[in-house]
């Protein structure tokens, strides 16, 4: 079990299969997750799960991922507003990364690049 920390984790993930598959690796791993399949249900749950980390697709019908990182952002609840949020992406543009990066994204991965345990160890670097 990699989480000894404990942490809670979003998965924000329009993909049926891929937001499945996320959340029982993480699961999986000992992380308390819950998952969001747009970004009007992630802020929606936020009222009653406050995450240690939230991992956010960029592109998703509805609110998009720099919307949904820019109203987390703005949060009147600090304890939601500081809550590392790590984009996930196809979208490699530098120009996506910096504008990710500008509205207070804690980390940006292309999702063709990483693993669960790439991802873990990225998360722990903030607690």
């Amino acid at each position: 079990m990699l989480n000894e920390l404990g942490l809670k984790i979003m998965i924000v993930e329009d993909y049926q299969v891929l937001r499945e598959v996320i959340s029982e690796k993480f699961s999986k791993e000992g992380f308390a997750v819950v998952a969001a399949a747009s970004g009007e249900e992630a802020l929606a749950k936020l009222e009653s799960f406050i995450p240690d980390v939230i991992l956010l697709d960029v592109i998703m019908p509805g609110l998009n991922g720099f919307e949904v990182l820019q109203k987390i952002r703005e949060n009147s609840d600090e304890k939601i507003a500081k809550t590392v949020i790590m984009m996930l992406s196809n979208l490699g543009d530098e120009e996506d990364v910096q504008k990710a990066m500008r509205l207070g994204a804690d980390d940006y991965m292309i999702k063709s690049n990483f693993t669960i345990s790439e991802i873990i160890e990225k998360i722990k670097r903030f607690f």
